[in-house]
């Protein structure tokens, strides 16, 4: 049964979706009649990632960059065995094959070029997938039996949807001269050694077409404009400090009043963080700011949910067998929602229509009142859950798994920050200490969730403050990172304000990079850990800036 989300007919005047229908029916038909019955693919997928982007860069009041590009990167999947065992089966204690066989499509539908490169591209595919599944079926034999006996793949009720496509409106000539005024601003500082103002912007139509009848055309934008700037120590450490707005028109970018005050912000503080101290070890109290704690969460939390992981004999499954049971807090939601574009009257970059696998986004309910209620799951099924709920995601090029997209985290609690500082300070009494910090700021993180290594997380942060006990005024500290275990972190979660914070970014995992929203309140946290972070050994510049 196919779900009808729009009128077919519509999508007959897009010359590369009819393309990509044919030779699918085409390739189809010759395996059917030319391959060995055990190398007939049971199932088939093409992806087109059309990419219409405007990049332009600004450095010190000076262009750098100012390009349009347009490009087409085709990725066909192809599955030799069935839905219970098939080619994309792990394998356990060797080294895997790619299984990625991508290429640039031509950008105008020149149907000879198009249909050449399709053709050469499902054979690559075809035979790096029967060459992998028998050596699925040698590894199984010599191995123990798996703790997940779940299929390999799930069928799917086919989508057949279409829209038109969009163009963005931007005018790059007029960019090219606000951005230069932006970064100007950074000259006015003598201990700024590089300030820039760049601004990003993507068209994006997507193309999915499949053998169980899925035939998809919908589109995406994202707008990103950034500044920031560097400053150097005397001790070598280089501190970076910048400010990303995210939108979905052009017409939603702040005004240039909010980015120059922005700008002045960041000079202000660079400057105090050049002469500031560096931390030592800690293990205490901590706030974390909205913005602070949705990385927390999307670095610990977020990829320990996504499911496909958990189906590798090499990964650590935090929480696959806690289905059930208090994770968090009781007074925390959380979950994934890539239907929406807006939370709050604020654009996210974490929405999509359909995934990657043809599979309609959903609102992921994944912990309600700290209980764990689901995972976030691609059309690789695991024990228990067993269907997708439109999270297999992938960059061009890479084929899907299970990943993240606007990670809200709401609070039935909606304490002002003065209630959760009074809170901090009582715990730093407690615990006898002079001092915990509040994170003001991060750039990002990583974390490890296999078995081989310990599970870890390092959240970077900008901007850190250390907040004594006896209400002496905030102490700008640097040369910070966040670390620790994520069970033990959770387990130290007090207290949720009420206001909320936006962290707009890209996660890079095992799919490519791909657009994330996370959004959360202020947190309390009883006890976490930092420890100093690495800093370049390479001298200050001896001659004064010019």
């Amino acid at each position: 049964m196919c779900l009808f989300y729009a009128q077919v007919s519509f999508g007959q005047n897009d010359g590369l979706l009819h393309i990509l229908k044919d030779e699918m029916q085409r390739h189809l038909t010759e395996f059917q009649k030319n391959a060995n019955p055990a190398d007939v693919p049971y199932f088939i997928s093409y992806r087109v990632d059309e990419t219409k982007s405007d990049i332009v860069r600004t450095a010190l009041g000076s262009l750098m960059e100012s390009r349009s590009s347009h490009m087409r990167t085709f990725t066909p999947m192809v599955r030799i065995g069935s839905y219970e065992l098939d080619n994309f089966h792990q394998l356990r204690e060797t080294n895997t094959t790619n299984q990625v066989a991508s290429a640039f499509l031509p950008v105008e539908n020149t149907e000879e070029a198009i249909r050449q490169l399709i053709w050469w591209q499902t054979d690559r595919a075809h035979k790096t997938a029967v060459e992998r599944f028998e050596r699925v079926i040698s590894n199984m034999a010599v191995k123990v039996l798996e703790e997940d006996q779940s299929d390999d793949y799930t069928l799917q009720s086919p989508v057949i949807y279409f829209e038109p496509p969009t163009q963005i409106r931007f005018d790059r000539k007029e960019w090219e001269d606000k951005l230069r005024r932006y970064s100007a601003n950074f000259n006015n500082s003598k201990d700024i050694i590089d300030g820039w103002a760049n601004i990003s912007v993507q068209n994006v139509r997507k193309y999915y077409v499949s053998s169980d009848g899925a035939e998809i055309a919908h589109n995406n934008v994202f707008i990103t404009l950034t500044i920031g700037a560097t400053v150097k120590a005397d001790d070598g450490m280089d501190l970076p400090l910048n400010k990303s707005w995210f939108a979905l028109s052009v017409n939603n970018l702040p005004s240039d009043r909010e980015v120059m005050r922005e700008i002045s912000r960041i000079t202000e503080k660079l400057s105090e963080l050049k002469e500031a101290p560096i931390v030592e070890a800690y293990s205490g109290p901590a706030l974390l700011s909205p913005e602070a704690s949705g990385v927390f969460f999307h670095e610990i939390f977020g990829h320990r949910v996504e499911a496909q992981r958990m189906r590798q004999e090499t990964d650590g499954q935090t929480f696959k067998k806690r289905i059930g049971e208090p994770v968090l807090p009781d007074f925390l939601n959380v979950y994934m929602d890539p239907t929406i574009n807006i939370y709050r009257g604020r654009d996210i970059n974490g929405s999509y229509k359909f995934d990657d696998e043809g599979v309609k986004a959903q609102k992921v309910t994944l912990v309600e009142n700290g209980i764990l209620k689901n995972f976030l799951m691609s059309r690789v099924p695991i024990e228990g859950f067993l269907a997708s709920n439109g999270h297999g995601r992938a960059a061009p090029g890479q084929n899907p798994t299970s990943r993240q997209s606007n990670l809200i985290i709401e609070s039935a609690q909606q304490k002002t920050e003065a209630q959760l500082r009074r809170e901090f300070r009582e715990e730093l009494n407690r615990q006898q200490k002079e001092y915990g910090y509040y994170f003001a700021s991060v750039t990002g993180g990583f974390t490890q969730t296999g078995r081989y290594s310990p599970n870890v997380f390092n959240i970077t942060p900008t901007e850190v403050y250390r907040v004594y006990a006896d209400e002496r005024p905030d102490e700008l500290v640097r040369g910070v990172d966040l670390v620790g275990t994520p069970l033990a972190m959770f387990s130290q979660i007090a207290a949720a304000g009420g206001e909320i914070g936006y962290f707009i970014g890209l996660c890079g995992a095992e799919s490519g990079n791909l657009q994330v929203s996370c959004i959360s309140p202020m947190l309390f946290v009883r006890r976490i850990e930092i420890q100093k972070s690495l800093k370049s050994q390479t001298l200050p510049p001896l001659l004064p800036k010019p």
